[in-house]
């Protein structure tokens, strides 16, 4: 049975770092990009980044683009989201999700997290 769960959210404020973290169960790590995907009330869930399989592909949205880094550890099956100067822009549940490849778009992942609540203050 697939698993993947994030964690690692919580409260900061403007301009601190928070690193999500997201592991996955139930499936071979190595085999699976895993992307990042974050969601707002009444607004579609919108890419944040992705990492290919053996990271040698990272991509970003630009919004986080200089202030966002992914990563993954193929041997604990985990991967990272380092967030830097948050902003209140920021605030959203994130999601992980793995997929064949780091795609940017949130229908060609197949296997999602419950998410984590990011909420940045002002």
């Amino acid at each position: 049975q697939v698993q993947v769960v994030e964690s690692g959210g919580g409260l900061v404020q403007a301009g601190g770092s928070l690193r999500l973290s997201c592991a996955l169960s139930g499936r071979t790590f190595s085999n699976y990009a895993m992307g990042w995907f974050r969601q707002t009330p009444g607004k579609e869930r919108e890419f944040v980044g992705a990492v290919s399989r053996i990271s040698t592909i990272t991509s970003y949205a630009s919004s986080v683009k200089g202030r966002f880094t992914i990563s993954r550890d193929n041997a604990k099956s985990t991967v990272y989201l380092q967030m830097n100067r948050l902003q209140p822009a920021d605030t959203a549940v994130y999601y992980c999700a793995a997929g064949r490849s780091a795609y940017n778009k949130w229908d060609l992942y197949d296997s999602w997290g419950q998410g984590t609540q990011v909420t940045v203050s002002s």
